[in-house]
């Protein structure tokens, strides 16, 4: 599955979204913005690659990439809504896995960096920048893709039941 594809589902669950709630005509730039951030810290929490203090683990794997997907699906919303979709990105990089606490304080720059320059090189930090983050917690593109996918007819289910 090519990027364009990935955004190609998105804008259909977003333009099903905005048409259930009266939404076309208006930016949703900002809401997608925090919603992003609540994604990942949602996504942090489920870690808890921050919490020193305690002694209980991480969730499953499977909850993990759940709310890793919930971010990719507000990154490519974001990408949208900023006209990038037809934009060419690579979202392989070479560099490493980083300690989680590391990648989580970078996209959470990335965000703030997007959200005040509404770039396309910011942009694609960002979109990449989330991939590596998803690397670091063992996920490769093809687990990312399926979960997505999954989680997308998800989505349209809860909208269906008035979500």
């Amino acid at each position: 599955m090519t990027i364009q594809e990935w955004f190609s589902m998105q804008q259909k669950l977003d333009q099903y979204i905005e048409a259930e709630h009266g939404l076309q005509d208006r930016s949703l730039f900002d809401e997608k913005i925090l919603a992003l951030l609540v994604e990942i810290g949602e996504l942090a929490n489920e870690t808890r690659c921050f919490k020193f203090w305690s002694k209980k683990p991480a969730s499953e794997s499977d909850v993990i990439l759940e709310e890793y997907v919930d971010g990719i699906h507000f990154i490519l919303s974001l990408g949208l809504e900023l006209g990038f979709a037809e934009h060419s990105f690579s979202v392989v990089s070479h560099e490493g896995n980083e300690d989680l606490v590391t990648g989580f304080l970078k996209i959470y720059q990335r965000v703030e960096q997007l959200r005040q320059s509404r770039s396309l090189r910011d942009y694609e930090e960002l979109l990449r920048g989330y991939f590596i983050l998803g690397q670091s917690l063992g996920f490769t593109i093809d687990d990312a893709q399926q979960a997505y996918k999954k989680k997308n007819e998800i989505n349209y289910k809860r909208q269906e039941e008035g979500y």
